[in-house]
């Protein structure tokens, strides 16, 4: 491929895969930035050094994902760049990374963004406590290494990962005690009315029901309804406290792996200053799109769950539709034939995005998570509560930028990514007014930490 790219696509989850894979089809030169040391992303982590029993453990959702991996030979039109960690996207479209000890850029007339979702924070009392983590940690070392947790495991949260993951673990020889599933029971009820575009999406509702059954047939605990969650412990993790259906309970255990749903990673759109819209239902910030992908800067796609959470499969399909849109502009005399296999993506995501308003409602989550008590933790990094929060605003901050003069939150190391929604929720609770008002952290590069000799080793000419 030439030195001067046509395209940089960031993130090589199924987004990002899917993309690099129809460019290098219509020999578009691209080069494709990713922080992890092999492609996959989180859904398909290690992909392609799993082995076959890991892939057979993990169940046909992981090894679709072998499908997406890039051909690696002297032909390719696509350059993968691993290891390669992006803190700021100029609004001319440079893009900077830093990838081993220096940090450089690539410019190019057309971006993708296709960097997914984080986990949503799910703040309760004891969160903080050594051997409480996210589900996706557990995935990680699962995927990346078929590791699995010593001692006996809990999952706590809501959605279809937990139980995803409870089959996994018990198949890779974990030892599961229960799954508290904090899915508030109204949840059901408000879904009914979205029922029917779950519908349209057969393989989905199959995958569901599948994991149901596994869980009855594998005779996992499971408890229901679950609130009032608190990590018991002084030091390290010694068990879950809840209430279920009007009775309390108190599990022993040494690994909590909690999850509350996923939502967009938007530190590059908001680092560019999009416009973004709050989404009341999925609980997060989406950045405005239309055609899909395109975004509001004539030559940025944000493709995949970091525009609005629609699933791995519908990821893949929007990092297509994303290079289909680029296409268009870089090869104009082959337009038609562009055209046609962008409706062809179109169709197939159609059904996709219907039935996400149903799983939207039925795992929206918990206002125990959303808003937590006084003595909560809500920023790690800074050990910010959340009646330090209430309490700035009796102070007259009235909105998340102005909470860091205050107190600090969304200033350390993950520079707001796991306090921020939670901060911008109590925020318009106390003061009666919308998300939408109270709005976001302003994210500044670097994105990411980098040291100052990294910004050294920068060529001249950038």
């Amino acid at each position: 491929m030439s030195s001067q790219p046509q395209l940089v696509i960031i993130g090589a989850g199924p987004a990002g895969m899917a993309a690099a894979s129809v460019v290098n089809e219509l020999n578009i030169n691209a080069v494709v930035l990713d922080d992890q040391p092999t492609s996959g992303g989180q859904i398909y982590r290690a992909i392609g050094s799993s082995s076959e029993t890991l892939r057979g453990l993990l169940g046909t959702s992981y090894t679709k994902g072998k499908a997406l991996l890039p051909i690696d030979n002297a032909s390719s039109s696509v350059k993968w760049v691993h290891g390669a960690s992006v803190w700021q996207v100029d609004q001319d479209g440079t893009v900077y990374y830093t990838c081993g000890e220096g940090s450089t850029s690539v410019k190019a007339n057309h971006v993708i963004v296709a960097t997914g979702a984080q986990e949503r924070p799910m703040p309760f009392p004891g969160w903080t406590l050594p051997g409480v983590m996210t589900a996706g940690a557990v995935q990680i070392a699962l995927k990346s290494s078929g590791l699995v947790p010593d001692g006996k495991v809990v999952l706590a949260g809501s959605g279809p990962l937990l139980y995803l993951l409870a089959i996994q673990l018990l198949k890779a020889g974990g030892e599961l005690s229960a799954l508290v599933d904090t899915t508030p029971r109204s949840n059901g009820v408000r879904s009914i009315t979205s029922l029917l575009g779950m519908l349209q999406a057969g393989e989905l509702l199959r995958d569901g029901i599948g994991l149901l059954f596994e869980m009855r047939k594998r005779k996992i605990k499971r408890y229901r309804y679950a609130t009032d969650l608190e990590a018991m412990g002084d030091s390290q993790l010694a068990g879950l406290r809840f209430n279920s259906q009007g009775r309390k309970h108190e599990l022993d255990c040494s690994i909590l792996a909690i999850h509350n749903g996923v939502v967009p990673n938007v530190q590059i759109s908001r680092q560019l200053g999009l416009m973004h819209d709050w989404h009341a239902v999925q609980r997060c910030w989406h950045p405005q799109r239309h055609d899909i992908t395109q975004t509001e800067l004539p030559w940025l796609q944000i493709a995949g769950d970091g525009g609005g959470i629609y699933g791995a499969e519908a990821s893949k399909l929007q990092g297509e539709l994303a290079a289909y849109s680029v296409a268009t502009i870089l090869q104009a005399d082959n337009i038609s034939a562009i055209s046609t296999k962008k409706e062809r993506t179109l169709k197939a995501l159609l059904p996709l995005q219907s039935a996400r308003p149903f799983i939207d409602k039925l795992y929206a989550p918990s206002a125990e998570f959303l808003i937590p008590s006084d003595d909560t933790i809500v920023c790690r990094c800074e050990e910010v509560t959340a009646g330090d929060i209430r309490q700035f605003v009796e102070m007259g901050c009235a909105g998340p930028n102005q909470t860091k003069a205050f107190g600090r939150p969304g200033m350390g190391p993950c520079q707001g990514r796991y306090c921020g929604l939670t901060v911008s929720e109590i925020i318009a609770k106390e003061r009666s007014v919308s998300m939408q008002e109270v709005g976001y952290y302003r994210i500044r590069p670097p994105i990411k930490p980098i040291m100052l000799a990294e910004l050294a080793a920068l060529p001249e000419d950038n």
